[in-house]
């Protein structure tokens, strides 16, 4: 099983919609993978219906860099779970995660992601008629509680009775997004609750981890933790699973690593423009002129003209030099 072969603290790529998709986990497989990735979230009942079972299988898609890999799902229909579940492994995942956090509104309206919270007795017949589908390891990921960080002492029991290969908490409520800082503190509460109840199911802590440094100062602090999940972090470095803090230069070539592969995905498959433009902040930051930039990027309509701006700018970086090379 996947869990047991990751080496304590293992780090993981945290799912992110619109974010951790084919093309950028290749970037991040580039600059310093994490132990395991995710996938984005897949709809189980868009994967159980003609009409939407195409999306859901290119949500789905996995490269080599990928691998080990877990397919993270979402949904409220027991059945759908399982006829979802069921196809994963002949797709290649290491395993299976139920996505009962997610805070989207749109997500909650549907019953799915941290609605679940709510409705506890669904959410285990959801995770049940998932586990008796496949020989993969499922494990969950979830929040706190809905709006009161105390509910952890009754939400959490419940998800480990049914004793998860693993557990993944982010550290807040639904309803505080990521507007307050994680509740850290509530690490060993957590803790126990693991060892009581289900102490092989694995934890891993997800919230206001910024990096890999970031990350072995909490296992120093609480050794028990197996694992951690860097979300939001992976925008201030996309090396943030590695020790490197990288220069101007590297995060360039990490951008044009980026067109390259969104021209390749294109090819076969259909992508709009407008969200890679998301993740030009990644690369485009914290040197001179680097907002003024990134105006103009997230101004263009396609990677050609993206590549304009770019040439652009490196032939008036290089105007900027003194007759010796060195800059002015």
């Amino acid at each position: 099983m996947i869990w047991n072969e990751l080496k304590k603290p293992f780090l993981i790529l945290a799912p992110m919609e619109g974010v951790t998709d084919v093309i950028f986990r290749q970037v991040i497989a580039s600059s310093g993978r994490p132990d395991l990735f995710f996938t984005e979230f897949t709809n189980v009942s868009s994967y159980a219906s003609l009409k939407g079972r195409e999306n859901a299988l290119e949500r789905l898609a996995t490269v080599p860099t990928d691998k080990p890999i877990i397919a993270q799902i979402w949904g409220k229909n027991p059945e759908h779970f399982g006829e979802t579940v069921a196809a994963l492994k002949k797709l290649g995942f290491s395993g299976v995660d139920l996505n009962f956090g997610c805070p989207d509104k749109n997500v909650n309206r549907a019953g799915g992601g941290a609605a679940m919270i709510k409705t506890p007795e669904l959410a285990i017949s959801c995770f049940k008629e998932a586990k008796s589908h496949t020989s993969l390891p499922v494990s969950i990921k979830t929040r706190l509680g809905w709006s009161d960080i105390n509910e952890f002492k009754t939400w959490l029991p419940v998800l480990l009775s049914e004793h998860p290969a693993a557990l993944t908490v982010h550290l807040r409520t639904k309803k505080e997004m990521s507007k307050v800082p994680a509740h850290h503190e509530l690490i060993p509460d957590i803790l126990s609750l693991r060892v009581k109840i289900s102490p092989k199911t694995k934890l891993i802590i997800n919230g206001d981890i910024k990096d890999k440094a970031n990350a072995m100062k909490l296992h120093q602090k609480y050794p028990e933790v197996d694992g951690f999940m860097i979300g939001r972090g992976v925008f201030s470095n996309p090396y943030c699973f590695t020790d490197h803090t990288p220069t101007k230069d590297e995060l360039m070539k990490l951008l044009y690593l980026h067109l390259d592969l969104y021209e390749e995905y294109i090819k076969t498959h259909s992508a709009s423009y407008e969200p890679l433009k998301h993740f030009f902040k990644i690369y485009i930051n914290n040197f001179p002129g680097a907002s003024d930039l990134r105006a103009k990027l997230m101004e263009t309509h396609s990677t050609e003209e993206a590549r304009a701006i770019l040439a652009q700018q490196t032939a008036i970086s290089r105007t900027r030099l003194s007759d010796d090379g060195t800059p002015i």
